[in-house]
């Protein structure tokens, strides 16, 4: 993560102060340091305040690691930047060892997001994005980005974006985006997870928990590549939590498409259940969607809803949704999966969700849990 500079490689702790000024007078590429004749390409700046946390983020380059103390920080405006890191150079925004940091949004002006990278090459890990008039975090066009043990919570919009096209090569691991609710709009644009409005290739999704969202707990709207979502939950979206009367929430736990867009998304080994409509759904997406040992329990409408694309599912298990397992097209392949002719379906060890909410473990993978767990080696899927 650091930039050598001939044969020194050093990294610097600097007072927010230092960090700037070094930063304004390197004309962007630098920080400016100098150990032994030799310029630093990269800086450490450790942060205590939300002025410093602003400044940081703004005046961020290429090898710059923020680090971001314990406790709550309120900016007074979207924390954004356009500046991108390198392969070997990542701009890193993160907590300061083990801390708990919240940034909350609640003090920005209505319609503001609360954070928004317009930047490859940026790492952004175990930091709180809550409390937003509108998107919790929003990265535009990046590549390359790592975005790793996030909460995205309580957002007036989506938690956490993906979007426009040149969005490559990005790993969202995981991620707790839940509470998200859009008032202006009803609850009907505010995910856990939204992929939307745009391109590129090599985007992963693992580990990820999307529950209680008004909307969605993922929407891949009108993004036009392939996405892989693995070892994800999406549960109890939709449901209007907030007393809204005109409330427009859809609530399906991993909606794959839509827009026009056909695209053969990855969909492997996760789990939607008491959402308040289908589990899964192509959500008219025509592409060849690949989904393999996920699965359904308990929600509204289908397990899996591919009416009209050409779908390839095997090896899915659906229990006790309350529309059927699954609804399917005649160009949709369906093999192995428990609504298949002799195909059995193995009981679980557990319907009691209450694990599914636990803590992560230390290095921030699922909970463990026996909940829809089968023991099968060869349908539904693992909840790991």
């Amino acid at each position: 993560m650091l930039l050598s500079a001939g044969r020194h490689r050093r990294t610097r702790t600097l007072s927010i102060a230092a960090a700037v000024a070094c930063a304004a007078g390197a004309g962007g590429v630098y920080l400016g340091l100098t150990t032994g004749g030799a310029r630093a390409a990269s800086a450490t700046v450790t942060v205590s305040t939300t002025a410093q946390l602003e400044a940081a983020v703004k005046n961020a380059t290429a090898g710059t690691t923020i680090q971001v103390r314990g406790g709550t920080y309120y900016p007074a405006a979207t924390l954004k930047s356009t500046a991108s890191g390198t392969s070997s150079a990542r701009i890193t925004l993160r907590a300061h060892g083990g801390e708990k940091v919240r940034i909350d949004g609640s003090k920005l002006p209505a319609g503001s997001w609360l954070a928004a990278v317009h930047g490859d090459h940026w790492t952004v890990e175990n930091l709180a994005f809550v409390n937003s008039p509108a998107q919790g975090f929003v990265a535009t066009s990046s590549a390359g980005g790592i975005f790793r043990n996030l909460v995205t919570a309580d957002n007036g919009d989506s938690g956490f974006t993906l979007r426009g096209d040149g969005t490559t090569g990005n790993l969202v691991q995981n991620l707790d985006s839940h509470g998200n609710y859009d008032p202006a709009g009803h609850g009907q644009n505010a995910d856990g997870i939204a992929v939307k409005f745009g391109s590129g290739t090599g985007n992963r999704i693992t580990g990820a928990r999307l529950y209680n969202n008004s909307d969605d707990g993922l929407d891949l709207w009108q993004f036009s590549s392939p996405v892989t979502i693995e070892h994800s939950w999406a549960f109890g979206n939709g449901e209007n939590r907030w007393n809204d009367a005109a409330f427009e929430g859809n609530g399906n736990g991993f909606e794959l498409g839509g827009g026009g867009a056909s695209v053969a998304h990855v969909v492997n080994n996760n789990a939607a259940w008491d959402n308040t409509l289908h589990g899964f759904t192509e959500n008219s997406n025509t592409g060849a969607i690949a989904l393999n040992r996920n699965t359904t329990y308990a929600n509204a409408q289908h397990g899996f809803y591919f009416a009209t694309g050409t779908a390839r599912l095997g090896r899915n298990l659906a229990v006790s949704d309350k529309g059927g397992r699954a609804e399917l097209g005649s160009s949709t392949v369906s093999a192995g999966n428990n609504w298949d002719s002799g195909v059995a379906t193995p009981p679980f060890r557990s319907t009691d969700a209450t694990g599914a909410y636990g803590a992560r473990t230390a290095d921030g993978s699922l909970p463990a849990t026996t909940f829809l767990t089968t023991g099968s080696t060869t349908i539904g899927s693992t909840m790991d």
